[in-house]
């Protein structure tokens, strides 16, 4: 076994792995953020579909759903990994993982639980909207794009999605509370003059990103 393949298949390798693509993932959230901000306009949709249609139909793009999935996939196997070590360890440890526990926040202790209610939304959100896109008839606006706008609609009236949604924008929230910070302390980055301005940003990052996602079914199912 390479040096490569016995760093990653470590502990200490998982949890680079988790902290480069939790990251990574960041990034896709500030993206998918920006064009779903498109629902907004009092333009009947028509920005959200043309925004819906370049990115389900762009070559480029496509090619990145590949690197995206992949980031979802690791990200999510090496986080169930460390979860039931972790689940393990504290079973072994018994009163010294008790006091750990005590002194540490409550979704820092949660990550799996909080990462499995956003995977849970996530297959949901897949199923509905992707899923529709992908694989339906999907009707057209006025301008000839796939009116996804009429699919967000269709969603946001059901208020058991509406609820699922607002309640995986809450266990995203505190995901990414510690994971934000977490990831840059996993990668070495870490600096007594630079660390608390990462927890803010960190902090800033998960409540407006998180917020700005749960508005959009609010909006829609009380005001649409």
């Amino acid at each position: 076994m390479s040096w490569i393949s016995k760093t990653f298949s470590s502990s200490i390798g998982r949890k680079i792995i988790m902290a480069i693509t939790g990251l990574f993932l960041c990034s896709f959230l500030v993206v998918h953020l920006v064009g779903n901000l498109q629902l907004f306009k009092a333009d009947n949709g028509v920005a959200f579909n043309a925004y819906s249609e370049f990115m389900g139909h762009n070559p480029i793009i496509r090619t990145l759903e590949i690197v995206l999935v992949l980031g979802f996939g690791f990200h999510i196997y090496e986080g169930l990994s460390l979860a039931i070590k972790n689940r393990a360890a504290r079973g072994a440890q018994g009163y010294v993982s008790n006091h750990i526990e005590q002194n540490s926040s409550w979704h820092s202790r949660s990550m799996a639980m909080l990462g499995s209610i956003v995977l849970f939304f996530l297959i949901v959100h897949l199923y509905n909207f992707f899923g529709s896109l992908r694989f339906t008839d999907v009707p057209r606006d006025a301008n000839g794009n796939e009116d996804a706008y009429a699919l967000v609609l269709d969603a946001f009236r059901n208020p058991l999605y509406v609820a699922l949604y607002v309640v995986a924008q809450f266990a995203l929230l505190y995901h990414l509370l510690h994971g934000f910070s977490s990831a840059f302390q996993t990668l070495g980055l870490v600096h007594r003059k630079y660390t608390p301005a990462v927890k803010f940003i960190g902090y800033g990052f998960s409540i407006v990103v998180c917020a700005a996602f749960a508005a959009m079914p609010i909006y829609f199912y009380f005001f649409k």
